[in-house]
């Protein structure tokens, strides 16, 4: 395993307090001051320190907004759950499929504007974390049960966002879109223990075959608490009716095993109201890891939390020790956690071969069709690599069944 491959790797991928907001629906609320929230991460492997003047310049919090519900009676001595929920378009989205939901189960419901499709990536998710940061200054929030949501592209971000700040989150509710989650062996595991994902498609979307066959399984494959909803006649849009109210139970369905889990390992969730300094928060990264390290069962996520806490808070006192602390685990003769690491692989590459295999082979609207031969060549070389890894295995039997099937959809 090679604990350090990270160790250099760079990829794109002043707080004022504001009143109290007003029980209720209401439009162009504004943002008072700059998001706290890790928000490069999302859109890179590190958190920025400083960050670079040319990422994203002539960018002004306080110009942005977004429309709020504010639940009526509530128990001022409980946090309040959240729905985030991001547009494909320049307006706020969701609210009239959201709103009996939210008003019956209690929901804080934020809806962003200016964060559209048209968008650029680095200024989209700096308006949602900013707009979330919003809300948490100024409401109790409980980062158990804030659900990022999102329709279409929305879907697409709102999935990314979660899945790099899963500390943030309960969870994610995606419309008609889906995504995968991030390459970081650490970032991976703290989804699969922590976010339950949410997907809703209908019978008419063009993107059905995404989420029903190829991301909802690959998630659920590597072990991750996930569902797929499809609608009955619905196209690509956000349905009515009973399944909002259904997805966001199930939603808080995993409330107490977060709940465990942040008790075990208070890494696992954020605080309320504030955000951690980059020291004090990698400080806790690495106290986490040193944790796991005692036991063998869980030596090796230990190792990828120290990985992720040199890679993402690079420049800290903590990230330091957990190189060092890496490097002595590298030089070791018996290294027993290589094991995992393997079956970690393995358990990855599986899934993506299957789910992604299953979407190229299955129905596709006229649309995609042309990307069919594209897809099953990179399936092949999935299970190509799977059958080479080990030709007698399950995986490998499988691999040899279906690598002429799918030749069979490159033209060739």
């Amino acid at each position: 395993m090679k604990i350090l491959m990270l160790l250099l790797g760079f990829s794109l991928a002043a707080t004022s307090i504001a009143a109290p907001p007003k029980e209720g629906y209401q439009t162009m609320v504004a943002v008072t001051a700059p998001t706290r929230l890790d928000w490069t991460f999302a859109l890179t492997n590190r958190s920025l320190d400083p960050i670079p003047k040319d990422f994203l310049p002539d960018y002004d919090s306080t110009r942005q907004s977004f429309d709020l519900f504010m639940p009526p009676k509530r128990d001022p001595k409980k946090l309040l759950p959240v729905v985030l929920f991001i547009s494909p378009g320049k307006e706020p989205a969701g609210w009239k499929q959201f709103e009996t939901a939210c008003k019956e189960l209690g929901f804080v419901f934020i809806g962003v504007r200016e964060a559209g499709n048209d968008c650029p990536m680095k200024k989209r998710v700096r308006i949602v974390l900013d707009v979330l940061d919003e809300v948490r200054r100024t409401l109790p929030t409980d980062p158990d049960r804030t659900y990022v949501a999102g329709f279409s592209g929305g879907g697409r971000i709102a999935c990314s966002i979660a899945f790099a700040l899963p500390e943030h989150f309960g969870g994610v509710l995606s419309f008609c879109a889906a995504e995968e989650f991030r390459q970081e062996s650490w970032l991976r595991q703290r989804c699969i223990d922590r976010l339950s994902v949410a997907f809703v498609t209908g019978t008419e979307d063009f993107n059905r075959g995404e989420v029903e066959r190829w991301r909802g399984p690959q998630l659920k494959m590597v072990g991750a608490r996930s569902r797929v909803w499809v609608q009955d006649k619905l196209g690509h849009g956000i349905p009515d009716g009973k399944i909002i109210p259904e997805t966001l139970r199930w939603l808080d369905e995993g409330v107490k095993p977060r709940q465990e889990l942040a008790k075990k390992y208070p890494a696992t969730r954020a605080k309320t109201d504030t955000e951690p300094t980059r020291e004090d928060a990698a400080k806790t990264l690495l106290a986490e890891g040193k944790e796991r390290l005692k036991q063998r069962e869980t030596q090796f996520s230990g190792l990828m939390l120290l990985q992720g806490c040199m890679n993402r808070w690079l420049g800290t006192k903590s990230a330091e020790e957990a190189k060092k602390i890496l490097l002595d685990y590298e030089a070791k003769t018996d290294k027993p956690w290589e094991a995992d690491d393997l079956v970690e692989q393995r358990k990855f590459l599986v899934a993506e071969a299957k789910s992604l295999d299953s979407y190229a082979s299955g129905d596709l609207p006229a649309q995609y069709l042309k990307l069919r031969p594209d897809m099953a060549k990179k399936a092949i070389e999935l299970w190509k690599l799977i059958f080479a890894d080990g030709p007698a295995t399950k995986a490998g039997e499988e691999a040899k069944k279906r690598i002429p099937e799918l030749e069979k959809l490159t033209g060739k």
